[in-house]
């Protein structure tokens, strides 16, 4: 099955050869085409170029995109999409004046949020967290990272999992997992750290590695959650069952935990509103993606990744969304980019190279999505009729949406 689509304002994001990601100056350069076209066979992009060099093919199937923004789908590398309810109490909580910190003193937060999960059916959480999968792909996402860590309990981590292995069976869209036990101590272990670092090692791990549930490993290294000393433990034990390390970090507070993750091999190291000197030394020339979640640090009012810092550094840098019950409630990646333009001073061919390529990088999967090349899967978004890319962060609450489309067909959600 062939599908042509014509007339292409502007195509973005095309790579004549496929690349893993783009670093520093490098991510001030979007490539693009202007009056375009872009041939799909079946799930793939086979061809595309100017229009007057456009095939004419009898059997295609004909998308006129006169005056519309052809780019590939968003790659959300970190989201919590799977979970239980919601924590629109907390939301109220900050408006009046209480923090992130004295939410969770108070038995909100990610504990709040486990409390509701373990009480609720596998069947309900899916069906709860397909109507947000479908949502973000209706957004113009193409690939998401989805994340447990609502569990805290063996069964409760287990049962977000097969949540998120079920959601990939049912959907077309890339979704990668991500087994994050490590992101809270339950009450129970509160002066016990190494009891519930023990039950993550020795019981949740050997599970989820028998029924294949996860690709990577993750934990919250931050002042008050998980140390440097105990991440490096979990990061050890997942990479004895082939799980990679992806790792939430400087939120808060810089306490070295950036190098750990180097040293660990971690493919991601995600949050970074606090960010040193060391710890940009420390990523440079290495092979791990930072990935900024600027959603968040909207959502709950605090600091924004320094983007201009990193990236004239020589840094790469991915856009996330976050998406979670607590802190941030939303999956939308184009505010995730426009917010990243205003907020994070990055132009926007950067936002986009970080939401794209970069993004797609943090989970695996630069070899098949994140830009328009040849032989990659055919996750589109088409837009509404723009003067020019620029409108899509400028136009940060409009939808701009046309069409969404995976694996080379349109999406009807």
């Amino acid at each position: 099955m062939q599908t042509l689509i014509i007339n292409i304002k502007q195509l973005l994001q095309v790579r004549a050869t496929s690349i893993e990601k783009v670093s520093g100056s490098e991510m001030a350069d979007l490539p693009l085409l202007e009056n375009a076209f872009l041939l799909i066979e079946n799930d793939l992009i086979t061809d595309f170029g100017l229009m007057a060099n456009c095939p004419k093919l009898e059997n295609a199937t004909l998308v006129d995109a006169t005056g519309k923004i052809v780019l590939p789908s968003f790659c959300d590398s970190h989201t919590h999409i799977v979970y239980a309810g919601n924590r629109s109490g907390e939301f109220v909580d900050r408006i009046n004046g209480l923090s992130y910190e004295e939410i969770a003193n108070r038995g909100g937060g990610i504990l709040n949020s486990a409390k509701k999960l373990n009480e609720t059916s596998e069947e309900e959480i899916y069906n709860q967290s397909k109507k947000r999968l479908e949502e973000v792909i209706a957004q113009g996402t193409g690939a998401v990272e989805i994340k447990s860590g609502y569990g805290l309990t063996v069964e409760g981590e287990l049962k977000m999992l097969r949540v998120i292995k079920k959601l990939k069976e049912n959907y077309p869209i890339a979704i990668k997992s991500t087994f994050l036990g490590a992101h809270a101590f339950p009450t129970e272990y509160k002066e016990n750290h190494q009891a519930y670092i023990d039950l993550i090692i020795n019981e949740m791990l050997p599970k989820i590695a028998s029924e294949n549930l996860a690709d990577y490993n993750d934990a919250f290294l931050e002042t008050g959650y998980f140390s440097v000393s105990e991440t490096i433990q979990i990061m050890e034990a997942g990479k004895k069952y082939g799980l990679t390390p992806k790792i939430h970090v400087n939120q808060f507070t810089a306490i070295d935990g950036i190098k750990a993750c180097v040293e660990n091999g971690a493919l991601s190291v995600d949050h970074l509103e606090i960010v040193t000197e060391e710890d940009i030394e420390v990523l440079k020339d290495s092979a791990c993606m930072p990935v900024a979640l600027p959603s968040c640090s909207y959502f709950i009012s605090i600091p924004y990744t320094p983007a201009r810092q990193m990236l004239n550094a020589g840094l790469p840098l991915a856009l996330a969304s976050d998406f979670n019950p607590g802190t941030t409630p939303s999956g939308n990646m184009h505010f995730v980019v426009a917010t990243a333009c205003i907020k994070m001073k990055m132009t926007p061919e950067e936002a986009i190279n970080a939401a794209t390529i970069n993004g797609a990088y943090a989970m695996d999967l630069s070899d098949s999505h994140g830009s328009i090349t040849k032989g990659k899967k055919a996750n589109l978004i088409i837009t509404k009729p723009l003067h020019s890319f620029y409108e899509i962060p400028y136009c940060f609450a409009s939808n701009l949406i046309d069409s969404v489309w995976l694996d080379g067909e349109k999406v009807h959600i």
